[in-house]
């Protein structure tokens, strides 16, 4: 069987589908059809999956925890993928609907547009609501606690998420996408929805979520650096775009400045994950405020790098630097994903 057999419509032999897809998502966001999004089937798999692990993890006493969740946890996750890979190399190869499953399952994965559409609702409660309405509404996107946050805080923790997620939302699987179609987009999806549901350094996942963490930490290092490059791109293409009707310029400009690459990667590196940091990093710096510092998860306080200018020359979020970051991040889909298609499709040599 060859690459192109294995990974139907990737880059290498579909130029339409990827941009297709990511204009898509950009304007129009998730699909909106009867049926559930296909992450929720992938996310109901693992949770079948988690008796089991957790059966053969404590089969032997607590003593071997650490080594048997671990070796659970690797099952797992090489169940979810390898299943769910199947499934859509499946659904993608059928005759004549094959390419339409293609182009939803390619749009599905992408979650950018639907990110900022969230985004700009939990900002809209965030400045009108009470206060305890708009913590709710903050939960919606992170897993840090909001109970004692107050207004500025929850800015700059929507800040903080909406950046990280131009890695998770976008580049990931935008990148695995280019490489390998729809079948490797959602191995990688796989992988980060075992990420997101038992990633966690808590008593209850520590071990069984072991493999998950580390397979999207590796799967996801690419990306985030080229996340870093897009939002860059995203700051060059608009500074240079001036003489353009203002319609079709962001509505909200961000005001900060590029301190370049190497400051955004001795700063992204302090990070506990090895990716997050990459794009919160470069729109801390493009929109003038800091990301990131000491967050609570779970009841427990953990240490983390302030990301973006010094605290002396930093803006505080407000309600405009926030909407300027959303069209940060929507121009950095945009320009940093046509330009990886564009440079992959250019030199049509495969990435494996």
């Amino acid at each position: 069987m060859t690459l192109a057999q294995l990974f139907p419509y990737s880059v290498w032999e579909c130029w339409w589908l990827a941009p297709v897809a990511l204009i898509f998502d950009l304007w129009l966001g998730d699909p909106d059809l009867p049926w559930r999004h296909p992450v929720c089937a992938v996310g109901k798999l693992l949770n079948k999956l988690e008796a089991p692990a957790r059966n053969f993890m404590g089969a032997g006493g607590p003593e071997g925890e650490r080594v048997r969740g671990r070796f659970a946890g690797v099952v797992a996750l090489v169940v979810l993928v390898g299943l769910t890979g199947l499934a859509v190399w499946g659904l993608v190869s059928l005759p004549v609907v094959g390419g339409l499953l293609a182009l939803y399952l390619a749009w599905a994965g992408l979650a950018v547009g639907s990110l900022l559409r969230t985004g700009r609702e939990v900002l809209r409660r965030v400045e009108n609501y009470e206060e305890s309405e708009a913590r709710a509404a903050l939960s919606w996107l992170v897993s840090r606690d909001t109970s004692s946050m107050d207004r500025p805080l929850m800015r700059k923790t929507l800040a903080d998420t909406l950046s990280e997620n131009l890695t998770d939302a976008f580049m990931a699987p935008f990148f695995w996408l280019l490489v390998g179609g729809p079948v490797a987009m959602w191995c990688y999806k796989a992988v980060s929805t075992t990420d997101s549901m038992w990633g966690y350094v808590t008593e209850k996942w520590r071990w069984l979520g072991w493999a998950g963490a580390r397979g999207d930490d590796m799967l996801a290092f690419v990306p985030a650096r080229l996340a870093a490059c897009a939002a860059w791109l995203a700051d060059r293409c608009v500074a240079r775009l001036r003489f353009l009707p203002s319609k079709m310029l962001p509505k909200h400009r961000w005001q900060g400045r590029w301190p370049g690459m190497s400051v955004v990667g001795q700063q992204a590196v302090g990070m506990p994950s090895p990716n997050s940091g990459w794009s919160m990093t470069a729109c801390a710096w493009l929109c003038g405020a800091r990301m990131g510092g000491p967050s609570v998860y779970f009841g427990t306080l953990t240490p983390k790098p302030w990301l973006g200018p010094d605290q002396a020359e930093a803006a505080p979020w407000d309600q405009a630097r926030l909407l300027a970051l959303c069209e940060l991040l929507r121009y950095s889909a945009l320009c940093g994903g046509l330009t990886l298609w564009l440079c992959a499709t250019v030199a049509r040599i495969p990435l494996f």
